[in-house]
């Protein structure tokens, strides 16, 4: 799925858009046993508890495509024949009806997820009724293309609130709010089946994570049997650790901001040129930003080696993933952060035999928000 198929269903987490009539829920504490079941009519609810819900749903398709939203391709043989694929089909054609097909899921999910604490998993069934596209781009809205149903699971934690004073505005009054137990945003979930070209791809689904440092692939093994690819931040911390490893000496302030404003530089480009499909970079991608840096070619052949050994040499990542577009110089006692367009403002040199970096401060130089004057 692209950014504008995940948005267009996002639009449907509204009470005048959605087509969710009921949610299927199931609450699990930190023994992971159920302490309850519930089928939720949202008709039965009021309208800002319906709308909070829908929000709830909907934080499962918010955050960056490849960092929390990672597309799950399923092999042509599961979905010939697989239980977990005859799992999902079935939840989503029966619109979460079928208690037997429900509980097995809850069962599963219960058995294998790692997650500390009480927590909710969350199943909607929504039918969309596509408005036709015409080339141009114009949507017809009374025109229908296609019916696309599908389920959305989102797994919430629910924690404890603190005790806290309270104000009582009618009866101008302060008491001790009591504990509570409160649903927090979705820690992970998934959409199935995707929305390909505005239209349902059962070999696919859309997989979430709010954490970019952990993807819970106990979950995914146990839902979709697959494997899921690197988690965005490790993907950066290995990207990173090549460029150390690999380039040694060749690894110079120079070296890394080239190759960070370049990435960066590709990501305005695609953004710019509004490309629906997200934009990924190669080993050879790489490769070829080396070599414009001037890195010598052993080196650059050492993180085409390491490439290979830690990613694979055909496995396409994210730019994004890997760069910031805020530009940040580190020791172990000063960070400097640095608008990426004026990169040309810092610089490394050898004084005295003493490594300085060196920043050009024409005016405006503040500290903790004083002016100050930098005297020659």
């Amino acid at each position: 799925m692209n950014e504008k198929e995940i948005a267009e269903i996002r639009r449907r987490f509204r009470g005048d858009k959605s087509n969710i009539n009921h949610i299927r829920g199931c609450y699990v504490n930190e023994k992971r046993e159920i302490i309850s079941q519930f089928d939720q009519a949202l008709s039965m609810m009021p309208q800002e508890e319906t709308e909070n819900m829908l929000g709830v749903l909907k934080r499962t398709l918010s955050g960056t495509l490849g960092k929390n939203l990672i597309d799950i391709s399923f092999a042509t043989q599961q979905v010939v024949d697989s239980d977990e694929h005859r799992l999902l089909m079935a939840l989503r054609d029966s619109a979460l009806k079928e208690e037997e097909m429900v509980q097995v899921f809850f069962q599963r999910v219960i058995e294998t997820l790692a997650l500390e604490g009480n927590y909710l998993i969350l199943l909607a069934y929504d039918t969309y009724d596509i408005p036709f596209r015409s080339r141009d781009g114009e949507t017809q809205k009374d025109a229908s293309s296609e019916v696309y149903s599908y389920i959305l699971c989102s797994i919430c934690p629910v924690k404890m609130t603190k005790p806290m004073l309270s104000y009582d505005v009618p009866q101008n009054t302060f008491h001790n709010r009591d504990v509570d137990w409160i649903v927090a945003p979705p820690e992970l979930g998934f959409l199935f089946p995707a929305f390909d070209d505005r239209s349902a791809n059962i070999y696919n689904a859309l997989y979430y994570s709010r954490n970019i440092e952990e993807n819970h692939q106990e979950f995914v093994d146990t839902v979709f049997r697959t494997e899921l690819p690197m988690p965005a931040a490790v993907q950066k911390e290995t990207f990173q650790g090549l460029l150390a490893e690999t380039l040694e000496e060749d690894c110079s302030l120079d070296v890394v901001q080239a190759v960070n404003e370049q990435l960066c530089s590709m990501m305005e480009e695609h953004k710019a040129n509004k490309e629906e499909e997200p934009l990924v970079i190669s080993r050879g991608t790489v490769k070829r930003v080396l070599e414009s840096c001037g890195v010598a070619e052993e080196h650059v052949a050492a993180f085409e080696e390491k490439y290979e050994s830690e990613f694979g040499a055909e496995t396409e990542l994210r730019p994004v993933n890997l760069v910031e577009k805020q530009f940040e110089v580190r020791t172990p006692d000063v960070t400097i952060q640095v608008n990426p367009e004026r990169g040309d403002l810092i610089e490394t040199r050898v004084i005295d035999g003493k490594r300085y970096i060196l920043i050009h401060a024409e005016a405006g130089v503040e500290v903790n928000g004083v002016p100050v004057r930098i005297l020659s």
